[in-house]
């Protein structure tokens, strides 16, 4: 089934965005907040803290947190990092390293803005568990797509 996509613009958050209005902004982000249950807890111009408490869900087949749900995570929070005060963005590269299986019960994002271009910027991330359990570092560059 195809999902019609929506063509009304979106409004670009400002720098100084509350984090209401950041949450609002992403809300109809359907596998964020859906299918990954992903929360942002902080957000700011080339910072954001994203978390999710881990579920059945988030297992793969051998029972560890699956790969690409660490990986989503970090992707959502350096894409809220990068979208507060600057056009959207949309995801260009990204490079993971996983580092060690969470031992807590939720994963926790930050990410945090390395340089910001007029058409890419560039993001480190650290996912962590709840225990401080390092989990996976990521590197991202995002494309600004925008109106400035």
């Amino acid at each position: 089934m195809l999902v019609e996509k929506s063509v009304a613009p979106v409004p670009v958050l400002a720098a100084e965005a509350s984090l209401e209005e950041v949450r609002e902004h992403f809300s109809h982000d359907r596998f964020v907040s859906g299918a990954l249950g992903a929360q942002i807890l902080e957000a700011a111009a080339g910072h954001a803290v994203c978390a999710f408490d881990l579920e059945e869900r988030h297992l793969n087949e051998k029972g560890g947190v699956m790969g690409g749900a660490i990986f989503s995570l970090g992707d959502f929070a350096i894409v809220v990092a990068a979208t507060v005060g600057a056009p959207d963005t949309v995801s260009a590269a990204f490079n993971v390293n996983f580092m060690s299986a969470p031992k807590g019960g939720r994963l926790i994002a930050t990410a945090d803005e390395d340089k910001r271009g007029r058409t890419l910027g560039f993001y480190d991330c650290l996912i962590e568990d709840d225990l401080g359990t390092p989990v996976a570092r990521m590197t991202g560059t995002v494309m600004h797509v925008g109106r400035r």
